[in-house]
Protein backbone atom coordinates (compact mmCIF):
# COMPACT_ATOMS: atom_id res chain seq x y z
CA UNK A 1 0.00 0.00 0.00
CA UNK A 2 2.87 2.06 0.20
CA UNK A 3 3.50 2.52 -3.39
CA UNK A 4 0.32 3.89 -5.23
CA UNK A 5 1.17 4.30 -8.77
CA UNK A 6 0.06 6.62 -11.35
CA UNK A 7 -2.29 4.18 -13.54
CA UNK A 8 -3.97 2.99 -10.65
CA UNK A 9 -5.46 6.92 -9.69
CA UNK A 10 -5.93 7.09 -13.01
CA UNK A 11 -8.05 3.89 -13.17
CA UNK A 12 -10.12 1.72 -10.48
CA UNK A 13 -9.35 4.60 -7.84
CA UNK A 14 -10.89 7.10 -9.78
CA UNK A 15 -13.68 7.71 -8.08
CA UNK A 16 -11.04 8.06 -4.51
CA UNK A 17 -9.22 10.94 -7.21
CA UNK A 18 -12.79 12.51 -7.48
CA UNK A 19 -13.53 12.84 -3.67
CA UNK A 20 -10.23 13.95 -2.91
CA UNK A 21 -10.34 16.79 -5.71
CA UNK A 22 -13.84 17.64 -4.79
CA UNK A 23 -13.10 17.95 -0.69
CA UNK A 24 -9.86 20.06 -1.34
CA UNK A 25 -11.25 22.51 -4.36
CA UNK A 26 -14.48 23.80 -1.80
CA UNK A 27 -16.24 20.74 -0.40
CA UNK A 28 -15.08 20.58 3.01
CA UNK A 29 -18.27 20.21 4.52
CA UNK A 30 -19.28 17.36 7.03
CA UNK A 31 -20.61 15.02 4.26
CA UNK A 32 -17.69 15.62 2.18
CA UNK A 33 -15.67 14.84 5.04
CA UNK A 34 -17.77 11.30 5.58
CA UNK A 35 -17.75 10.49 1.76
CA UNK A 36 -13.86 10.57 1.55
CA UNK A 37 -13.12 8.64 4.57
CA UNK A 38 -15.19 6.06 3.53
CA UNK A 39 -13.69 5.87 0.40
CA UNK A 40 -10.34 5.91 1.77
CA UNK A 41 -11.06 3.12 4.48
CA UNK A 42 -12.34 0.90 1.65
CA UNK A 43 -9.29 1.84 0.12
CA UNK A 44 -6.44 1.45 2.82
CA UNK A 45 -7.92 -0.03 6.05
CA UNK A 46 -9.22 2.17 8.96
CA UNK A 47 -5.98 0.39 10.92
CA UNK A 48 -2.93 1.59 8.03
CA UNK A 49 -3.11 5.46 8.77
CA UNK A 50 0.32 5.49 8.05
CA UNK A 51 -0.52 5.43 4.28
CA UNK A 52 -2.52 8.24 4.63
CA UNK A 53 0.58 10.28 4.47
CA UNK A 54 1.87 8.67 1.46
CA UNK A 55 -1.55 8.74 -0.42
CA UNK A 56 -1.99 11.95 0.53
CA UNK A 57 1.53 13.05 -0.43
CA UNK A 58 0.54 11.48 -4.13
CA UNK A 59 -2.38 13.26 -4.46
CA UNK A 60 -0.66 16.37 -3.87
CA UNK A 61 1.68 15.79 -7.11
CA UNK A 62 -1.14 14.41 -8.64
CA UNK A 63 -3.62 17.78 -8.50
CA UNK A 64 -1.14 20.14 -7.23
CA UNK A 65 -2.50 20.13 -4.20
CA UNK A 66 -0.54 22.89 -1.55
CA UNK A 67 0.95 21.27 1.35
CA UNK A 68 -1.45 23.38 3.81
CA UNK A 69 -4.30 21.33 1.55
CA UNK A 70 -2.97 17.87 1.91
CA UNK A 71 -2.27 18.36 5.55
CA UNK A 72 -5.89 19.75 6.35
CA UNK A 73 -7.22 16.83 4.36
CA UNK A 74 -5.16 14.60 6.42
CA UNK A 75 -6.13 15.60 9.68
CA UNK A 76 -9.91 15.48 8.74
CA UNK A 77 -9.93 12.08 7.56
CA UNK A 78 -7.97 10.80 10.43
CA UNK A 79 -10.03 12.69 12.77
CA UNK A 80 -13.11 11.12 10.97
CA UNK A 81 -12.24 7.71 11.65
CA UNK A 82 -10.41 8.19 15.15
CA UNK A 83 -13.98 9.31 16.19
CA UNK A 84 -16.03 6.19 14.75
CA UNK A 85 -13.21 3.27 15.25
CA UNK A 86 -11.39 4.67 18.41
CA UNK A 87 -10.57 1.51 19.49
CA UNK A 88 -9.30 0.28 16.38
CA UNK A 89 -7.38 3.41 16.39
CA UNK A 90 -6.11 2.75 19.84
CA UNK A 91 -5.26 -1.09 19.18
CA UNK A 92 -3.05 0.18 16.16
CA UNK A 93 -0.88 2.91 18.24
CA UNK A 94 -0.77 0.21 21.05
CA UNK A 95 0.15 -2.58 19.19
CA UNK A 96 2.95 -0.59 17.20
CA UNK A 97 4.88 1.03 19.38
CA UNK A 98 8.70 0.32 20.37
CA UNK A 99 9.95 -1.08 23.56
CA UNK A 100 11.29 2.15 24.99
CA UNK A 101 7.58 3.54 24.27
CA UNK A 102 8.43 6.42 21.78
CA UNK A 103 5.87 6.48 18.71
CA UNK A 104 5.62 4.02 16.15
CA UNK A 105 5.72 4.96 12.23
CA UNK A 106 2.32 5.45 11.81
CA UNK A 107 1.69 7.34 15.24
CA UNK A 108 4.72 9.57 14.44
CA UNK A 109 2.85 10.26 10.87
CA UNK A 110 -0.68 10.90 12.60
CA UNK A 111 1.36 13.34 15.62
CA UNK A 112 3.66 15.47 12.90
CA UNK A 113 0.84 16.02 10.84
CA UNK A 114 -1.59 17.28 13.33
CA UNK A 115 1.15 19.50 14.82
CA UNK A 116 2.28 21.40 11.81
CA UNK A 117 -1.53 22.25 10.64
CA UNK A 118 -1.50 23.49 14.51
CA UNK A 119 1.97 25.23 14.31
CA UNK A 120 1.19 27.28 10.91
CA UNK A 121 -2.19 28.84 11.99
CA UNK A 122 -2.65 30.75 9.08
CA UNK A 123 -2.62 29.40 5.54
CA UNK A 124 -1.68 32.27 4.04
CA UNK A 125 1.95 32.05 5.38
CA UNK A 126 2.42 28.33 4.55
CA UNK A 127 5.41 27.44 1.76
CA UNK A 128 4.11 26.63 -1.40
CA UNK A 129 6.15 24.76 -4.19
CA UNK A 130 5.07 27.00 -7.67
CA UNK A 131 6.05 25.00 -10.63
CA UNK A 132 10.49 25.17 -9.77
CA UNK A 133 9.91 27.60 -7.01
CA UNK A 134 9.57 26.96 -3.07
CA UNK A 135 7.69 30.22 -2.19
CA UNK A 136 8.16 31.45 1.49
CA UNK A 137 4.18 31.83 1.96
CA UNK A 138 0.69 32.67 -0.48
CA UNK A 139 1.00 36.55 -0.85
CA UNK A 140 1.29 37.06 -4.72
CA UNK A 141 2.12 40.89 -5.63
CA UNK A 142 -0.12 41.40 -8.48
CA UNK A 143 0.98 43.20 -11.51
CA UNK A 144 0.07 46.75 -11.76
CA UNK A 145 0.48 49.76 -14.24
CA UNK A 146 2.22 52.69 -13.17
CA UNK A 147 3.00 54.34 -16.38
CA UNK A 148 6.61 55.13 -15.08
CA UNK A 149 9.02 54.09 -17.01
CA UNK A 150 12.00 56.18 -18.27
CA UNK A 151 11.75 58.43 -21.61
CA UNK A 152 12.49 58.22 -24.63
CA UNK A 153 12.12 54.55 -25.16
CA UNK A 154 10.01 53.07 -22.11
CA UNK A 155 12.89 52.04 -20.24
CA UNK A 156 12.80 50.72 -16.65
CA UNK A 157 14.68 52.87 -14.75
CA UNK A 158 16.58 52.85 -11.25
CA UNK A 159 13.53 54.22 -9.59
CA UNK A 160 11.28 51.03 -11.18
CA UNK A 161 14.12 48.89 -9.63
CA UNK A 162 13.33 50.46 -5.85
CA UNK A 163 9.83 50.37 -6.04
CA UNK A 164 9.99 46.94 -6.99
CA UNK A 165 13.10 45.88 -4.51
CA UNK A 166 10.37 47.61 -1.99
CA UNK A 167 7.79 44.85 -2.08
CA UNK A 168 10.67 42.10 -2.65
CA UNK A 169 9.08 39.92 0.73
CA UNK A 170 6.08 39.37 -1.66
CA UNK A 171 5.92 35.31 -2.44
CA UNK A 172 6.44 36.43 -5.95
CA UNK A 173 6.29 39.30 -8.26
CA UNK A 174 4.53 39.71 -11.03
CA UNK A 175 5.41 42.46 -13.14
CA UNK A 176 3.43 45.29 -14.55
CA UNK A 177 2.28 44.49 -17.92
CA UNK A 178 5.16 44.62 -20.05
CA UNK A 179 4.72 45.28 -24.24
CA UNK A 180 6.29 42.87 -26.75
CA UNK A 181 6.68 45.77 -29.09
CA UNK A 182 5.61 49.27 -29.79
CA UNK A 183 2.82 47.65 -31.62
CA UNK A 184 1.70 46.41 -28.54
CA UNK A 185 1.72 49.26 -26.47
CA UNK A 186 -1.36 50.72 -25.05
CA UNK A 187 -0.90 53.57 -22.67
CA UNK A 188 1.62 56.22 -22.03
CA UNK A 189 4.74 55.36 -20.39
CA UNK A 190 4.46 52.01 -20.05
CA UNK A 191 7.81 49.51 -20.33
CA UNK A 192 8.54 47.40 -23.28
CA UNK A 193 10.71 44.51 -23.65
CA UNK A 194 11.87 44.77 -27.04
CA UNK A 195 14.49 46.92 -26.82
CA UNK A 196 18.51 46.41 -25.91
CA UNK A 197 17.96 49.55 -23.56
CA UNK A 198 14.80 47.78 -21.81
CA UNK A 199 16.10 44.60 -21.07
CA UNK A 200 19.15 46.57 -18.87
CA UNK A 201 16.39 48.12 -17.28
CA UNK A 202 14.66 45.17 -16.63
CA UNK A 203 17.92 43.48 -15.21
CA UNK A 204 18.01 46.14 -12.82
CA UNK A 205 14.89 45.83 -11.67
CA UNK A 206 15.29 42.00 -11.81
CA UNK A 207 18.74 42.40 -9.70
CA UNK A 208 17.03 44.56 -6.94
CA UNK A 209 14.36 41.79 -6.02
CA UNK A 210 17.04 39.01 -6.03
CA UNK A 211 18.84 41.45 -3.86
CA UNK A 212 15.85 41.81 -1.57
CA UNK A 213 15.30 37.96 -1.53
CA UNK A 214 12.55 37.84 -3.81
CA UNK A 215 11.24 36.61 -7.15
CA UNK A 216 9.77 38.08 -10.01
CA UNK A 217 7.92 36.72 -13.13
CA UNK A 218 7.22 39.19 -16.18
CA UNK A 219 3.69 39.78 -17.71
CA UNK A 220 3.62 39.99 -21.81
CA UNK A 221 1.16 41.83 -23.14
CA UNK A 222 -0.35 42.92 -26.35
CA UNK A 223 -3.25 45.43 -25.97
CA UNK A 224 -4.24 44.84 -29.60
CA UNK A 225 -7.10 47.27 -29.99
CA UNK A 226 -6.97 49.50 -26.74
CA UNK A 227 -4.32 51.86 -28.07
CA UNK A 228 -3.94 54.42 -30.11
CA UNK A 229 -2.47 55.79 -33.38
CA UNK A 230 -0.05 58.12 -31.31
CA UNK A 231 1.20 55.50 -29.46
CA UNK A 232 1.77 52.96 -32.83
CA UNK A 233 4.47 52.64 -35.43
CA UNK A 234 4.30 55.04 -37.60
CA UNK A 235 0.78 55.99 -36.40
CA UNK A 236 -0.20 53.41 -37.89
CA UNK A 237 -4.10 52.06 -36.47
CA UNK A 238 -4.34 49.47 -33.63
CA UNK A 239 -4.98 45.94 -34.86
CA UNK A 240 -7.71 43.34 -33.49
CA UNK A 241 -9.35 40.02 -34.53
CA UNK A 242 -12.30 42.08 -36.04
CA UNK A 243 -12.42 45.66 -36.87
CA UNK A 244 -14.90 46.58 -33.89
CA UNK A 245 -14.01 50.08 -32.01
CA UNK A 246 -13.76 49.86 -28.01
CA UNK A 247 -16.11 51.94 -25.67
CA UNK A 248 -13.77 53.96 -24.04
CA UNK A 249 -10.45 56.74 -24.31
CA UNK A 250 -6.98 55.68 -24.42
CA UNK A 251 -4.21 57.29 -22.37
CA UNK A 252 -1.63 58.83 -24.64
CA UNK A 253 1.39 61.48 -24.15
CA UNK A 254 0.26 64.67 -25.48
CA UNK A 255 2.06 67.13 -27.71
CA UNK A 256 3.02 68.93 -24.23
CA UNK A 257 4.43 65.94 -22.71
CA UNK A 258 1.66 65.36 -20.55
CA UNK A 259 -0.91 62.52 -19.75
CA UNK A 260 -4.20 63.04 -21.75
CA UNK A 261 -7.07 60.69 -22.25
CA UNK A 262 -8.49 60.27 -26.15
CA UNK A 263 -11.41 58.26 -27.59
CA UNK A 264 -10.28 54.89 -29.17
CA UNK A 265 -10.37 54.61 -32.73
CA UNK A 266 -11.71 51.46 -34.83
CA UNK A 267 -8.75 48.92 -35.03
CA UNK A 268 -7.27 47.18 -38.17
CA UNK A 269 -8.49 43.56 -38.27
CA UNK A 270 -5.62 41.52 -38.18
CA UNK A 271 -4.58 38.74 -41.40
CA UNK A 272 -4.61 35.37 -41.16
CA UNK A 273 -0.78 35.62 -42.47
CA UNK A 274 0.17 37.86 -39.60
CA UNK A 275 -0.53 35.90 -36.63
CA UNK A 276 2.49 34.37 -36.95
CA UNK A 277 3.86 37.21 -36.67
CA UNK A 278 2.46 37.97 -33.38
CA UNK A 279 3.68 34.82 -31.91
CA UNK A 280 6.82 35.98 -32.84
CA UNK A 281 6.79 39.14 -30.63
CA UNK A 282 6.01 37.23 -27.54
CA UNK A 283 8.86 34.98 -28.33
CA UNK A 284 11.50 37.55 -28.51
CA UNK A 285 9.74 39.24 -25.33
CA UNK A 286 9.84 36.08 -23.73
CA UNK A 287 13.74 35.60 -24.92
CA UNK A 288 14.48 39.47 -23.72
CA UNK A 289 13.06 39.03 -20.80
CA UNK A 290 14.84 35.83 -19.87
CA UNK A 291 18.18 37.49 -20.62
CA UNK A 292 17.18 40.45 -18.63
CA UNK A 293 17.40 37.56 -15.65
CA UNK A 294 13.62 37.30 -14.09
CA UNK A 295 12.36 33.90 -13.34
CA UNK A 296 9.69 33.16 -15.28
CA UNK A 297 7.21 34.55 -17.11
CA UNK A 298 3.32 35.43 -16.86
CA UNK A 299 0.98 35.49 -20.42
CA UNK A 300 -1.48 38.23 -20.00
CA UNK A 301 -4.69 36.95 -21.72
CA UNK A 302 -6.68 39.13 -19.28
CA UNK A 303 -9.07 42.36 -18.95
CA UNK A 304 -9.83 42.80 -22.54
CA UNK A 305 -6.33 42.94 -24.33
CA UNK A 306 -5.61 41.29 -27.57
CA UNK A 307 -4.94 37.74 -26.63
CA UNK A 308 -8.30 37.97 -24.41
CA UNK A 309 -10.23 39.99 -27.78
CA UNK A 310 -9.58 36.13 -30.18
CA UNK A 311 -10.52 34.58 -27.19
CA UNK A 312 -14.50 36.35 -26.38
CA UNK A 313 -17.27 36.24 -29.10
CA UNK A 314 -18.13 40.14 -28.53
CA UNK A 315 -14.72 40.93 -29.96
CA UNK A 316 -13.88 38.42 -32.19
CA UNK A 317 -15.26 37.57 -35.50
CA UNK A 318 -13.73 35.86 -37.83
CA UNK A 319 -14.41 33.34 -40.19
CA UNK A 320 -10.64 32.05 -40.19
CA UNK A 321 -8.96 29.21 -38.09
CA UNK A 322 -8.91 32.25 -35.08
CA UNK A 323 -12.75 32.86 -34.90
CA UNK A 324 -15.89 30.96 -34.54
CA UNK A 325 -15.79 27.83 -32.23
CA UNK A 326 -14.26 28.30 -28.45
CA UNK A 327 -11.35 26.17 -29.74
CA UNK A 328 -10.16 28.26 -32.76
CA UNK A 329 -10.95 31.46 -30.58
CA UNK A 330 -8.39 29.83 -28.66
CA UNK A 331 -5.82 28.99 -30.60
CA UNK A 332 -3.73 32.33 -30.77
CA UNK A 333 -3.64 32.26 -26.70
CA UNK A 334 -2.20 28.32 -26.81
CA UNK A 335 0.32 29.10 -29.72
CA UNK A 336 1.67 31.51 -27.88
CA UNK A 337 1.84 29.69 -24.79
CA UNK A 338 3.45 26.50 -26.68
CA UNK A 339 6.42 29.50 -27.98
CA UNK A 340 6.85 30.64 -25.01
CA UNK A 341 7.18 27.18 -23.37
CA UNK A 342 9.92 26.46 -25.47
CA UNK A 343 11.82 29.74 -24.26
CA UNK A 344 10.95 29.00 -20.49
CA UNK A 345 9.62 25.66 -19.61
CA UNK A 346 6.19 24.78 -18.41
CA UNK A 347 7.09 25.17 -14.89
CA UNK A 348 8.11 28.65 -15.38
CA UNK A 349 4.81 30.25 -17.11
CA UNK A 350 1.61 31.16 -16.26
CA UNK A 351 -0.96 32.68 -17.51
CA UNK A 352 -3.94 35.02 -16.12
CA UNK A 353 -7.38 35.33 -17.71
CA UNK A 354 -10.49 37.55 -16.60
CA UNK A 355 -13.03 35.13 -16.94
CA UNK A 356 -16.95 37.21 -16.96
CA UNK A 357 -14.79 40.19 -17.36
CA UNK A 358 -15.98 43.48 -18.58
CA UNK A 359 -13.12 45.50 -18.87
CA UNK A 360 -12.45 47.48 -22.00
CA UNK A 361 -15.55 46.80 -23.36
CA UNK A 362 -15.23 42.99 -23.38
CA UNK A 363 -18.06 40.10 -23.50
CA UNK A 364 -18.27 37.05 -24.42
CA UNK A 365 -21.98 35.01 -25.49
CA UNK A 366 -21.07 31.56 -23.19
CA UNK A 367 -18.02 32.35 -20.84
CA UNK A 368 -18.34 29.00 -19.25
CA UNK A 369 -18.26 27.15 -21.88
CA UNK A 370 -15.34 29.60 -23.34
CA UNK A 371 -13.34 29.83 -20.40
CA UNK A 372 -13.81 26.41 -18.84
CA UNK A 373 -12.74 25.13 -22.49
CA UNK A 374 -9.84 27.49 -22.11
CA UNK A 375 -9.05 26.26 -18.61
CA UNK A 376 -8.86 22.64 -19.59
CA UNK A 377 -6.43 23.40 -22.46
CA UNK A 378 -4.05 24.86 -20.36
CA UNK A 379 -3.83 22.09 -17.43
CA UNK A 380 -2.56 20.24 -20.42
CA UNK A 381 0.34 22.10 -20.16
CA UNK A 382 1.20 21.65 -16.82
CA UNK A 383 2.46 25.54 -16.45
CA UNK A 384 3.29 26.76 -13.59
CA UNK A 385 0.10 28.09 -12.65
CA UNK A 386 -3.16 29.92 -14.16
CA UNK A 387 -3.80 33.29 -12.40
CA UNK A 388 -7.36 34.81 -12.48
CA UNK A 389 -9.29 38.22 -12.19
CA UNK A 390 -11.35 37.74 -9.21
CA UNK A 391 -15.34 38.05 -11.37
CA UNK A 392 -16.67 39.03 -7.82
CA UNK A 393 -13.91 41.59 -7.03
CA UNK A 394 -16.88 44.35 -6.69
CA UNK A 395 -18.45 42.43 -4.20
CA UNK A 396 -15.51 41.59 -2.32
CA UNK A 397 -14.77 45.38 -2.00
CA UNK A 398 -17.92 46.30 -0.87
CA UNK A 399 -18.27 43.22 1.36
CA UNK A 400 -21.09 41.91 -0.14
CA UNK A 401 -22.36 38.61 -1.03
CA UNK A 402 -20.17 37.78 -4.27
CA UNK A 403 -22.54 36.97 -7.60
CA UNK A 404 -23.39 33.76 -7.60
CA UNK A 405 -22.36 33.49 -11.20
CA UNK A 406 -18.90 34.53 -10.53
CA UNK A 407 -18.77 31.67 -7.66
CA UNK A 408 -20.08 29.14 -10.21
CA UNK A 409 -17.37 30.17 -12.73
CA UNK A 410 -14.46 30.27 -10.33
CA UNK A 411 -15.17 26.84 -9.29
CA UNK A 412 -15.46 25.57 -13.08
CA UNK A 413 -12.05 27.33 -13.42
CA UNK A 414 -10.61 25.43 -10.07
CA UNK A 415 -11.82 22.09 -11.52
CA UNK A 416 -10.80 22.65 -15.03
CA UNK A 417 -7.21 23.51 -14.30
CA UNK A 418 -5.66 21.09 -12.46
CA UNK A 419 -2.85 22.88 -11.41
CA UNK A 420 -2.00 25.97 -8.68
CA UNK A 421 -4.24 28.43 -9.24
CA UNK A 422 -4.20 31.89 -8.18
CA UNK A 423 -6.82 34.23 -7.65
CA UNK A 424 -6.70 38.46 -7.58
CA UNK A 425 -8.84 41.22 -6.86
CA UNK A 426 -10.79 42.59 -4.08
CA UNK A 427 -9.10 40.30 -1.04
CA UNK A 428 -8.75 41.24 2.53
CA UNK A 429 -6.58 39.40 5.10
CA UNK A 430 -9.66 37.68 6.44
CA UNK A 431 -10.90 36.25 2.92
CA UNK A 432 -7.74 35.64 1.36
CA UNK A 433 -7.17 33.40 4.50
CA UNK A 434 -10.65 31.49 4.33
CA UNK A 435 -10.36 31.08 0.56
CA UNK A 436 -6.79 29.36 1.10
CA UNK A 437 -8.39 27.24 3.57
CA UNK A 438 -11.28 26.22 1.67
CA UNK A 439 -8.93 25.40 -1.13
CA UNK A 440 -10.70 27.91 -3.82
CA UNK A 441 -7.24 28.65 -4.34
CA UNK A 442 -3.65 28.28 -3.87
CA UNK A 443 -1.92 31.90 -3.33
CA UNK A 444 -3.73 35.21 -3.70
CA UNK A 445 -3.37 38.00 -5.42
CA UNK A 446 -2.73 41.76 -3.88
CA UNK A 447 -2.65 44.67 -6.47
CA UNK A 448 -3.33 47.81 -4.78
CA UNK A 449 -2.44 46.56 -1.13
CA UNK A 450 0.79 46.23 -2.48
CA UNK A 451 1.03 49.20 -3.87
CA UNK A 452 0.02 51.25 -0.59
CA UNK A 453 2.19 48.80 1.74
CA UNK A 454 5.47 47.41 0.73
CA UNK A 455 5.71 45.36 3.53
CA UNK A 456 2.34 43.71 3.03
CA UNK A 457 3.34 40.21 4.45
CA UNK A 458 4.67 41.42 7.69
CA UNK A 459 1.78 43.86 8.16
CA UNK A 460 -0.54 41.19 8.08
CA UNK A 461 1.34 38.79 9.81
CA UNK A 462 1.39 40.99 13.20
CA UNK A 463 -2.74 42.60 11.90
CA UNK A 464 -0.96 46.09 11.63
CA UNK A 465 -2.63 48.60 10.25
CA UNK A 466 -2.69 48.98 5.96
CA UNK A 467 -1.83 52.42 4.35
CA UNK A 468 -4.38 53.99 2.40
CA UNK A 469 -3.54 54.00 -1.47
CA UNK A 470 -3.96 57.57 -3.41
CA UNK A 471 -5.94 56.51 -6.76
CA UNK A 472 -4.47 60.14 -7.80
CA UNK A 473 -0.66 58.84 -8.27
CA UNK A 474 -1.63 55.35 -9.71
CA UNK A 475 -0.21 56.34 -12.82
CA UNK A 476 2.49 58.56 -14.21
CA UNK A 477 4.78 60.94 -12.50
CA UNK A 478 7.92 60.54 -10.13
CA UNK A 479 8.47 59.03 -6.63
CA UNK A 480 5.24 60.83 -4.86
CA UNK A 481 2.58 57.58 -4.52
CA UNK A 482 5.18 55.36 -5.89
CA UNK A 483 8.38 54.40 -3.93
CA UNK A 484 7.61 57.09 -0.72
CA UNK A 485 4.93 54.02 1.15
CA UNK A 486 6.71 53.85 4.24
CA UNK A 487 7.00 50.34 6.10
CA UNK A 488 6.36 49.55 9.31
CA UNK A 489 9.39 49.94 10.15
CA UNK A 490 10.33 53.37 8.93
CA UNK A 491 6.87 54.38 10.24
CA UNK A 492 8.85 53.52 13.85
CA UNK A 493 12.32 54.95 12.95
CA UNK A 494 14.22 51.75 12.63
CA UNK A 495 14.77 52.23 8.82
CA UNK A 496 15.47 55.22 7.13
CA UNK A 497 13.16 56.47 4.84
CA UNK A 498 13.45 55.59 0.63
CA UNK A 499 14.98 58.55 -1.34
CA UNK A 500 15.10 58.69 -5.43
CA UNK A 501 16.98 61.09 -7.69
CA UNK A 502 13.56 62.70 -9.15
CA UNK A 503 15.65 63.11 -12.15
CA UNK A 504 14.57 59.91 -13.64
CA UNK A 505 13.27 61.21 -17.16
Amino acid sequence: MANIGLAARRGTNREVDDKAATFLHGSRTAKATTEITTAFETRIGSSSLCAFDTLLSEFRHHLYLSRGATTALLVAATEAITQSRSADVADVVESSSTKNGAPSAPTAVLENSMEQQQAVTETLFQPFQLGRYKLPHRMLMAPLTRSRARQPGNVPSPMNALYYAQRSSAALIVSEATQVSQQGQGYAWTPGIHSLDQVEGWRLVAEAVHKGGGSIFMQLWHVGRISHPSLQPDGMLPVAPSAIKPKGMAFIENESGEGELVPFVTPRALETEEIPYIVKQYVRGAKNALEAGVDGIEIHAANGYLLDQFLNSGTNQRADAYGGSVENRARLLLEVVEAIIGVWGADRVGVRLSPLGTFNDICDQDPEKTFGCVAKKLSEYRLAYLHLVNPAIAEFEKKMEPDPRAIRMLDLMRKKFRGPLIITGGFNHDTAESWLKEGRADLIGFGRKFLANPDLPNRFRQHAHLNADDPATYYGGGAIGYIDYLTLAQERGEEPKPHVDERWR
